[in-house]
Formats: C-alpha cells, structure tokens, sequence
C-alpha cells in the first residue's frame, strides 16, 4: 500500500473537514490543534524508528482523533473512529491498518489507558503540551472552549485547580515523552501551584481589607464575630503548610524512586556476577579482584539504598499529659496508632480549639517530614557516589587486570 499517498489525502480530508464544520466555540479542538497533535506524533514515532506502515497509523489516528468533536462532543472519540473507518474503506484501506487506527484513536479516551507503542504515541501526542512553554495558553483556550460550550461560569481559580488535579494525575505512556517532557511538565506544575497560592493568598486578605474600611457601632455582637475570624486559621498559613507538606512528599517519592532504580540496577548485577562471573573464577583469575570490586560496590548501594527507604515506626503512644502541655504530634500516625480512639478524639478536639497547638503541630510535622527527607537523601547520595566512583574503579580494575594477562603472553 502507498502510505504517503493515501496520508497525504487524509491530511486533505481533515484539514477540510475543519474548514466546513467550523465552530467558533471550538477554540481549543481546532485545527491548530490537531496539526501539533500530528507534529507531536511524528517527533515520537521518529524517536522510536517506526516502520512505514505503523507510522502511517500514528499519523492517521492523529489527523482523525478530534474530527468527532465537530459531530457529537460528548462521544468525539467513536465518532471520529467512526469517521476514519469510513474514508479508509472508501479508499480500500487495508482492514488490520484500520481497526489499528480506531484502536489508537479510542484510546484517547480519558482515562488514558494505551496498550500498544502505538496507542501510546497517540495517547503522548494528543497531551503533548503538558510539559511545554505553551500549556498556559492552551489551557486558556481549553478554559474559553468549556464556558462557551458548557455556559459555565467557572472562575480562573477554580480552574487552575482541575487543571493542576490533571497534571498531578497524568502520566506520559512512552518512555521518550517521560524523558523530554517531565521536568517542564514539574515546572507547569508548580507554576500553577504558585498562582494558585497568590490567589488564595489576595482572597484572604480582602475580609480584611473590608473590615479596616467599614465603619459600624460596636456591640458584644460584632466583637464575638471579629473573635471568632481572628480564631480562624489564615488562608495564606493554610496554603503556606499545604505547599511545605506537598512539596516534601513529592520530594520523598521522588527518593523513592531513585532508591527503587539503585536497587533495581544492583540487583541486576549482583545476578550477573553470581551467576555467571562468579563459578568461572577458578579459570579466570586474574578477574577475581575486579569481580569483588564489582560485587562490594553493588552490595554496599543496594544496602544503601534500602536502608534510604527503610521505615521506622515510633512507638505510637502518647499520654493525655502530652496533649495539655502541647507536646505530642497528632498529625502523624506513629505518634498514635496504638492509642484508643477516645484519647486520640480528646487529643483532636483539644488541638482544633487551640490555635498555637494546631500550628504547632502543623510546625513539627513539617519540620519532621523535613529531617526524614534529610536523611534519606543523605543516604541516597551515598549511594549514589559509591555506585558512581566504585563503578568506575571496577572498569579500570577489569582493564589493569586483562591487561596485565595479555601481555604475560597469555590467549
């Protein structure tokens, strides 16, 4: 089959097919979106050295996949399929090449959830942006699209926060889009965090502002009222506690995951050098010192590792004493999971009626969260150096030795 060819007309059919079913509420789903979505594709299916045939089916399902949003919104995914297997019948397409193509296509569907490298390339491409310098401005069009087609008024803070739910929760399917778009993808985050926080951060500030402004006669009333606001916890602290608290803990799986990829490697090696290195040292010799060089400095990364992800539980008792005298941290399970519920209850109650105890609490949480993640990525670096200059001592190690072997005229 000429798979140039017939692309080159599917191009036509979609490209025209946008011309006579526009619609100005699309703003998003548009035809400059489709033809990044089709680049997209293409980069990713480059990157992967695709066969003619499978790159003509990325590119196809690319072309087609939001062709439906201008027939039935709610259902765009089958109707774009739907559309796709027409025109490739009506230009006798072959019928594996088609159903490959529905197939990738309805599995843009959200949740993603791609099976195939093609399925997963389309999937990478239609989310391309999330970690690019151009996500803010698709995610205005995106957000102008919703409240034309939906009539909805929904408010640049509100959506900032599904649109930061979204990227928390996706993940790119194809190891080349995790490579390149990750870090800006991070950085997209954040980005959203930090308008969000400035946001909150003036909502709250405006009672107050109006408070200072209006000018009314005192009465016990009002002085309860002004109370009970001055008890609240601020909104700016609020948001201050929940960044610290979320960027430890993105911090602390991100340890994690390096420790996992340290055990992972080690393991791997120590198997080699067991199972194959090591019966055969009786006939080789000379590699016995470079293998236990190998062999320690797998060993002692791995246990560095482990020991960089290894729990350790407190006792997880505390005495009602502790809660009077604002001792005890009751936002961490290991200071209560052995405790009754009655005394953890009173312990609660206790600290949400106390604002110094709350955001005292709050303080040696975070403080607390800050010393585990010391430690642990002190660890990590260990292994990280010992895995990084032991390596390199056991290549040199293997080069000395097979060297010295050569040239005793051994062969």
């Amino acid at each position: 089959m000429k798979y140039p060819e017939l692309l080159r007309q599917i191009r036509e059919y979609a490209l025209a097919y946008h011309k006579t079913h526009a619609d100005a509420k699309l703003v998003y789903h548009d035809k400059a979106h489709t033809e990044g979505m089709v680049a997209a594709a293409a980069q990713i299916g480059n990157h992967y050295q695709l066969t003619d045939r499978d790159f003509f089916i990325v590119q196809a399902a690319a072309w087609f996949h939001d062709l439906g949003y201008m027939v039935d919104i709610a259902h765009h995914e089958a109707q774009s399929a739907v559309l796709a297997e027409n025109f490739l019948r009506k230009h006798d397409a072959d019928e594996a090449d088609i159903e490959q193509i529905k197939t990738c296509i309805l599995a843009t569907q959200m949740p993603q959830n791609p099976v195939t490298l093609l399925d997963k390339i389309v999937c990478d491409a239609d989310l391309f942006h999330l970690g690019t310098d151009d996500f803010f401005n698709t995610d205005k069009r995106l957000l102008k699209e919703i409240r034309a087609l939906y009539h909805k008024d929904i408010s640049k803070t509100e959506w900032r926060r599904k649109s930061l739910k979204f990227l928390e929760d996706h993940r790119y399917h194809t190891d080349y889009c995790q490579v390149l778009l990750s870090s800006g993808k991070q950085a997209n985050i954040q980005a959203l965090k930090s308008k969000i926080a400035a946001a909150e951060q003036k909502e709250a500030q405006k009672p107050a502002e109006t408070m200072q402004e209006a000018t009314s006669t005192p009465t016990i009333a009002a002085d309860e009222e002004k109370k009970k606001k001055a008890d609240r916890p601020d909104k700016g602290i609020e948001t201050m506690f929940r960044i610290s608290s979320g960027n430890h803990q993105r911090l602390s799986d991100m340890a994690d995951n390096k420790a996992h990829i340290m055990i992972t490697v080690n393991s791997i090696i120590l198997s080699a050098i067991i199972s194959l290195l090591l019966r055969k040292l009786t006939e080789y010799e000379y590699l016995i010192i470079p293998t236990f060089i190998l062999l320690s400095i797998s060993l002692l990364a791995m246990t560095f590792s482990i020991l960089a992800t290894r729990p350790s539980i407190p006792p997880g008792i505390f005495q009602r004493a502790d809660v009077d005298e604002k001792r005890v941290n009751l936002l961490f399970f290991g200071n209560f999971y052995k405790m009754p519920l009655e005394d953890y209850t009173y312990g609660m109650v206790k600290m949400m009626d106390d604002k110094d105890f709350l955001y005292g609490s709050l303080i040696k949480d975070v403080y607390a969260q800050g010393v585990v993640l010391g430690k642990k990525y002190r660890l990590l670096r260990v292994a990280y150096n010992i895995f990084m200059f032991g390596l390199i001592a056991a290549v040199i190690a293997f080069i000395i030795a097979s060297t010295v072997y050569n040239s005793k005229g051994h062969h």
